[in-house]
């Protein structure tokens, strides 16, 4: 496949645009840590949005979805699907409690709400066992990705693609800072929307395809069109609709769905205005996230079904694509082949931008771990705004190189994604109650993070080989939530507790309220000091995260059953949607009076 000089010219064009706003808001972005890192606390509630939407619209993002559709069928979107959950109780509950900590990275948290040389050991800890470890795999699906598009698009080697996609990001990153990124991000976004729409249009208009009736009605893919899984297959029910509702979307720690908030989510929460921006930013990135993006991805993945119907075709379209890279998830990027010159060149610059942007988030928010959290605090306390900016310049070439060798040898998108959930399974129930419940302390942080790991290590490299059976990912994730659950939950309640001091400093300035804290509230009035309790903040913001669930999966499939040509239930699902919407705003209107 080559690129015509038109496609060229857009490509190039697209990224001269993101070089140029690095170097436009490169002073400011040098001026301060801050600046660097948060924006200086100013960023509008619809540029965080947005951003956060064009970060996890990722080039991998439309490969997993391949992979799933290709795998699973519609239904196994449920994997992430679930997730919506989480964000929608991260913007009602969880977002005003992020802006009102003031701190600098969400890692910072740690000795905002936990006490003693654990505490601080703590912050190091995670700051880089996420900024380094856990970031630096993200990048590196990511990096897959770009990888598998090099190849089927432009006959690139991974080496290659490698090198160029990485120093392309990693140059205006180092420039702009997170308002480099998140400037860039507005653009990126609609480039990148507009190329998966376009997509899908020409996937559709395949030969073998015959348009979105002959998609529908073609025998191969009718058994793959469920939004629910067959409640007759247990097997694939239970692993692809109950375990992500009932136990993944509030037990696993994955980044931009993390229970409670976190990382980049925590981020532009932390950059925005006020309390009120940061929510706002927060629901705007879960509805375009979950109800806007999914079904162009979906239609493509369908439709390459019909085009490459397995594997040994993919191989044959591709013969000078290495043959471990080609999996399941490389058919969206085979499916872009047919797109017609110009078009081409514009959607190769989509998917350049949905890879950057995700990138230079990742490349911000792990630096600024390694900056404030590990640099800053046990390194160099004292150093001057300059040599903290000048740091995380250098962090983040580190994190992309490591990333970029790592991508080398992963070999799909849902591999990581898999993995990533196992080594986060059991600590999101942690991240929800440590806001709420006294008891929870940095020991049972510490244990959360650790037993996490070990068990996910023990599924990948030691069950099969010492028991000859795997366990399915489904199973490994209940059985890694509640050995995880069990170890922190006693370590909690048999540990020493953060200290008072700390414990009523937290909750004097994060105000939660809560029966979790009416031990501490008791004491606290003990001591002549009364410590409000706003509970009622709380039932409001969980029923506001219910009903934004149930508008935006409403859209999700009305839009789905439209499509399907389904027009009674999607008119059904349509006015449910607004109705929920409409009685969010008039309970969320009752918590801002």
């Amino acid at each position: 496949m080559h690129l015509q000089p038109i496609d060229w010219a857009m490509v190039v064009t697209f990224i001269g645009f993101t070089l140029v706003v690095g170097i436009v808001v490169a002073r400011r972005a040098s001026s301060s840590a801050s600046e660097f890192f948060l924006s200086g606390r100013n960023m509008p509630w619809w540029l965080l949005g947005v951003s956060m939407v064009a970060t996890t619209f990722s080039t991998d993002t439309p490969n997993l979805v391949t992979d799933i559709v290709r795998t699973n069928g519609v239904a196994g979107n449920w994997v992430w699907w679930a997730f919506l959950l989480t964000g929608m109780l991260t913007t009602f509950v969880y977002a005003r409690l992020w802006r009102r900590s003031g701190v600098e990275t969400d890692v910072g948290f740690y000795e905002l709400r936990y006490s003693g040389p654990l505490a601080a050991f703590l912050r190091g800890f995670r700051a880089v066992y996420l900024g380094a470890f856990f970031n630096v795999m993200i990048m590196a699906s990511v990096t897959l990705a770009a990888i598998k598009i090099g190849g089927a698009l432009l006959g690139l080697d991974a080496a290659t693609t490698v090198l160029i996609a990485c120093t392309i990001t990693v140059a205006y990153c180092m420039l702009g800072g997170l308002t480099g990124v998140i400037l860039t991000d507005f653009v990126q976004f609609g480039i990148a929307m507009f190329g998966s729409v376009a997509a899908a249009w020409y996937a559709l208009s395949r030969p073998e395809v015959g348009g979105l009736s002959g998609l529908l009605g073609h025998p191969e893919i009718q058994d793959r069109l469920t939004l629910v899984p067959d409640v007759a297959s247990p097997e694939i029910f239970v692993s692809l609709l109950v375990i992500p509702l009932a136990v993944q979307w509030w037990s696993v720690w994955y980044p931009g769905a993390e229970p409670g908030g976190g990382g980049y989510v925590a981020q532009r929460m932390l950059a925005a205005k006020s309390e009120g921006h940061a929510q706002g930013a927060t629901l705007l990135f879960n509805v375009a996230h979950y109800a806007l993006r999914p079904w162009p991805w979906i239609l493509v993945a369908l439709s390459s079904l019909l085009v490459f119907p397995d594997l040994a075709s993919l191989r044959a379209a591709f013969p000078g694509v290495e043959e471990s890279v080609v999996r399941h998830d490389m058919a969206y990027a085979a499916m872009l082949t047919f797109l017609p010159a110009g078009l081409l060149g514009l959607v190769v610059a989509s998917l350049i931008a949905a890879y950057m942007s995700t990138i230079s988030t990742h490349l911000n928010w792990g630096a600024s771990y390694l900056v404030h959290d590990v640099y800053k605090r046990f390194v160099a306390p004292e150093a001057s705004e300059r040599r903290l900016v000048l740091v995380g310049r250098l962090s983040t070439v580190a994190l992309m190189m490591v990333a970029g060798l790592i991508s080398l040898w992963l070999e799909n998108a849902l591999q990581a994604f898999q993995i990533l959930l196992q080594i986060g399974a059991g600590t999101g129930l942690l991240f929800l109650l440590r806001w709420f419940w006294w008891r929870v302390n940095a020991a049972s942080e510490l244990t959360a993070m650790i037993v996490s790991f070990l068990v996910a290590f023990y599924f990948q490299f030691v069950h099969a080989r010492m028991f000859g059976l795997e366990l399915a990912a489904w199973q490994q994730l209940v059985i890694g939530v509640g050995v995880t659950t069990v170890a922190w939950l006693a370590v909690a309640l048999a540990g020493t507790p953060t200290d008072e001091d700390v414990l009523r400093s937290f909750y004097r300035t994060i105000r939660p309220g809560g029966r979790g804290w009416a031990a501490v509230r008791r004491r606290a009035a003990a001591d002549g000091e009364v410590l409000p309790d706003d509970a009622s903040g709380l039932s409001l913001g969980i029923a506001c995260m219910v009903l934004g669930s149930v508008a935006v999966y409403s859209a999700l499939f009305a839009t789905g059953l439209f499509l399907y040509g389904d027009v009674a239930p999607a008119s059904g699902l349509a006015v449910l949607s607004v109705a929920s919407a409409l009685a969010i705003f008039r309970l969320w209107g009752r918590r801002s009076s």
